[in-house]
Parts: structure tokens; C-alpha cells; sequence
């Protein structure tokens, strides 16, 4: 969250000699390739995290695997911190670069290279959208099953770099489930080749090390994904209690049941409120919590399904049941879903958690979260993948007010200690970045964080890459 030194100090050598690597990088790429003036890079300074900016040194916008390789060996060659940036949509500051950066931007790398049905794979450049890759194979049966908010706009480099997961991982896994194989490009310009169209691979699993890993260990810049086939059929239900314990403890008893819906997605009353007002999906009102609980397969299978989660239900007081009963129905529901984000961002600035919790501890942790921020005097809207467990209280402030910034960015401090206490994790799926970097060690002890750190020394010994991010900013001397 915040910190009064978010960044490293620049490297002074790299500012002194600006001009100079401007000029090197012209050579590199065409003209059109490379921003540098300094209004024009101002839109690269900060990311879906906006509590920090820094302008960056230049931003290279290559169109291959070949120009990445030529930046990564001459940003290696003169210690020039490298920032990878796919679009931008990163809610933990994973792209904010700092003044000695060159941005590496990979959104002119949009080309899909392979689709091979048979086998069930697609092979794309890492600026392909995430939606893309489904809309791609659609006509034909088929889909990518991670599916983030923010899938219309995020590319999947960046899903890779930050192993992104969406409302359907609960059935379907998040990206490294879902990811083959990459084309990596390292600090000093080698390009390997991980994985490939195979399910497994011989050899020690560095695409699972390298999914996740935020784009320190390297430049992703192709990944060959698995297509699934859609199912036979969906459908989403809506199920209303009275309160968020009741639903939360619905959850957990669905899980424990074996029964394995394809999502389940968790809003209390102000996250109803907000996403109904935006995207007029049919919500109900009069309830303090929703779950959208989606099933799949046959008919017979849903039906049978969807007959156990009631059941379930009526155990825990729920107070309205609605199926769906057209596919306009279903897309308004996961409409109000996917745009709870951009909904609350009409109503006030935010801050967006993403600590996982055992199912177990979700009416506690629900609980408690609420009893954090009323001590802070702020508000919270809670919309969540409540089928793991991935928790995303949406803390509402006013950025313009330091005093109400300062409490949310505690508020939310305080909220992803109670994920670790509880016996889950600081994020889910948007990454340590900049916002959870300093809660590393309420976590993870001292001999743990210097085996992660001396994994990434394997790849990157100059830690040129993403500087700033994942890591207390004192524990490279750890290291």
C-alpha cells in the first residue's frame, strides 16, 4: 500500500546519459516505435494502481521478438532498468515505472500466430487482448477460460505476468493452468522457449516459475494457450440473503459438498447497488448479499446441480432464488458482474484488494473487513470470486483528500493481514506489485523471501527488470 519511498532512487548514471540512450534506442527501432518527448510518455506514468506516478526515461513499443531482444541487450549492457507493460490494467502497480526506466511496452505485439484446433492450442503475441483469444475461436466451439474484469482491454503477457484468474477459474483454473508454452526474452537479449503444445514438458517447470512472476524474470513475448470446448450449456442463478455471513457460509458448504459450480461470485449490498444502477441487470435490492452461482453441462446435469445448491441454500436463510431464463438474461448478469469496477469508479476513488481466504474463514473474514473499515470512518463494497476464496473489498475514499487516502491505504493494510492471519494469501490474482510489497514479510519469513530473491538473481542479476516491485525495497542486500 502506501510508502514514503515507493521507488528506488533513479540510477544517476542512466538520467545523466538520456539523451544518449534515446538516441541509441532510435537506432534499435523505427521512429514510430519509440516514445520519448516528454508530454508524450506522460501516459505511461502510472496504471490501474494510480496512488503513484513516475514518468519514465522513454517507452519502446517493439513489434516483435527480435526488437524486444535488441532492447533487453542494450538496457542490460548499460544497467538501464527495464519496466514490461502489456495495457495497463494492473490494480497493484506492476507497470508503474520510475524515472530511469525505459517502459517496454508490448501492445504493438498483437498478432495471433497459430490456432490449432486439433490439438486444441492458440499461439499469440503477448499484446493479444485476453477477449480476443476467445472471440478468435468461437465460431468454432471454443473458448480461453480465464476471464478477467478487465478482459476486453488486458493483454495476455500481462496475465501471464501476474497469473490471472476471473470468475470461471473456479471451475477452469487461472492462467497457469491454462498456459503451455512462452517465448521469453531474458535480461541480456537470449529468447528460450518454454513449454510448447504438449500438456507437459521434460525438465524443471520454469514456465510455472515464470507464470506469476511479474515480469522480473523476463520479457514474455508469445504464449501458446489451451482452447476448451464450451459446454453444452450454462446457466447463471442468482441467490439474495439477508446477509454477507449467511452467504459467505453458503459458499463454503457448496464447496464442501463436492459440488464444483463453474463460478461463484459474491456482492453485498453496496457492490448490488452499484453495479444494478450501472448495468440494470435485474439484481435484487431488498437483499444484503447476492451470489451469482453459474452451472454447466446438460440440462439433466444442471438441473440435478442447481437442485443441491438450493438445498444448500434454504440451510442459509436465502431469501431470493432466480435462474436466468434467456442468454440476454445471463450476459446482463455477468454484464453487472464484470463492470463493478468501472461502476464504483462513477461513485468515488477506490482501492481494490485482492487477499485470498480458505472458504472456511469467509463469513469471518467478511466480518471483520467491515469491522476495519468502519473503524476508519470509510465505506467498502465487497465483490469477490467467492468460489476460491479471492477476495476484492473495494475501499471507497476521496484521492483528493490525503487524510482519507492515508486511511484507506491503512484500511487495506490492515484487511490483507487479516487474509495471511486467516490462513490464506495477499493476492489472488493481481500481483505483489508496488501495493503489497511491503507486507511480504507478514507472510513469508526472511529464509523464504532470499530463495525467492535468489531465483530472480538467477535470471536477472543486475535486477534491472521491474525494479521496485514484489520485493521490500531493503531486501535485495538480503539477497
Amino acid at each position: 500500500m502506501a510508502h514514503a519511498i515507493p521507488f528506488l532512487a533513479p540510477r544517476a548514471e542512466v538520467l545523466a546519459r538520456r539523451t544518449e540512450i534515446v538516441a541509441d534506442l532510435v537506432d534499435l527501432l523505427p521512429r514510430e516505435c519509440l516514445i520519448h518527448e516528454p508530454r508524450e510518455v506522460v501516459p505511461f506514468e502510472t496504471d490501474g494502481f494510480i496512488s503513484y506516478r513516475r514518468v519514465p526515461l522513454a517507452v519502446a513499443l517493439p513489434r516483435s521478438t527480435s526488437e524486444v531482444a535488441a532492447v533487453m541487450k542494450y538496457c542490460n549492457r548499460y544497467g538501464i532498468p527495464v519496466v514490461p507493460r502489456g495495457a495497463g490494467t494492473s490494480l497493484s502497480g506492476g507497470a508503474i515505472p520510475q524515472e530511469d526506466a525505459v517502459v517496454l511496452g508490448l501492445s504493438k505485439m498483437n498478432r495471433i500466430l497459430d490456432i490449432d484446433l486439433a490439438n486444441r492450442t492458440m499461439t499469440v503475441q503477448a499484446g493479444v487482448t485476453n477477449l480476443n483469444i476467445s472471440e478468435k475461436v468461437s465460431a468454432d466451439g471454443f473458448f480461453y477460460a480465464p476471464d478477467p474484469s478487465s478482459q476486453l482491454a488486458c493483454t495476455i503477457g500481462g496475465n501471464v505476468g501476474m497469473n490471472s484468474g476471473g470468475a470461471h477459474c473456479l471451475k477452469y483454473g487461472v492462467t497457469t493452468n491454462n498456459l503451455l508454452g512462452v517465448t521469453m526474452v531474458l535480461t541480456d537479449g537470449t529468447v528460450i522457449e518454454l513449454g510448447g503444445k504438449a500438456l507437459d514438458a521434460a525438465g524443471y517447470d520454469l514456465l510455472g516459475l515464470v507464470c506469476g512472476s511479474e515480469g522480473q524474470l523476463g520479457i514474455v513475448t508469445e504464449a501458446t494457450v489451451r482452447l476448451i470446448a464450451k459446454p453444452e450449456g450454462a446457466r447463471p442463478v442468482l441467490f439474495g440473503f439477508d446477509t454477507s455471513e449467511q452467504a459467505g457460509s453458503c459458499v463454503s458448504d457448496i464447496i464442501a459438498s463436492g459440488i464444483i459450480p463453474v463460478a461463484i461470485e459474491f456482492m453485498d449490498k453496496p457492490a448490488i447497488e452499484i453495479c444494478e444502477a450501472f448495468a440494470q441487470a435485474g439484481y435484487p435490492l431488498d437483499v444484503g448479499a447476492l451470489l451469482i452461482v453459474e452451472v454447466e453441462g446438460s440440462e439433466a446435469e444442471m438441473d440435478a446441480m442447481l437442485k443441491s445448491i438450493v438445498d444448500i441454500a434454504r440451510n442459509h436463510g436465502v431469501k431470493t432464488v432466480r435462474e436466468c431464463q434467456s442468454a440476454t438474461e445471463a450476459a446482463l448478469i455477468w454484464k453487472g458482474r464484470k463492470s463493478a469496477f468501472g461502476a464504483t469508479g462513477r461513485i468515488a476513488d477506490y482501492i481494490c484488494m485482492d487477499g485470498t481466504v480458505p472458504l472456511s474463514q469467509l463469513s469471518y473474514v467478511l466480518k471483520k473487513t467491515s469491522e476495519i473499515v468502519d473503524h476508519y470512518g470509510l465505506r467498502v463494497a465487497n465483490v469477490f470470486h467467492a468460489g476460491d476464496g479471492n477476495m476484492h473489498p473495494l475501499i471507497l475514499f476521496n484521492a483528493n483528500d490525503p487524510e482519507d487516502a492515508a486511511k484507506a491505504e491503512a484500511a487495506g493494510n490492515d484487511i490483507l493481514r487479516l487474509c495471511v492471519d486467516a490462513g490464506g494469501c495477499l493476492t489472488g490474482e493481481h500481483g505483489v506489485g508496488i501495493e503489497k510489497r511491503d507486507l511480504m514479510r507478514h507472510q513469508y519469513a526472511e529464509a523464504d523471501l532470499k530463495q525467492m530473491m535468489a531465483v530472480r538473481s538467477a535470471f536477472d542479476p543486475g535486477w534491472i527488470l521491474n525494479p521496485s516491485k514484489v520485493f521490500p525495497l531493503d531486501g535485495r542486500s538480503a539477497a
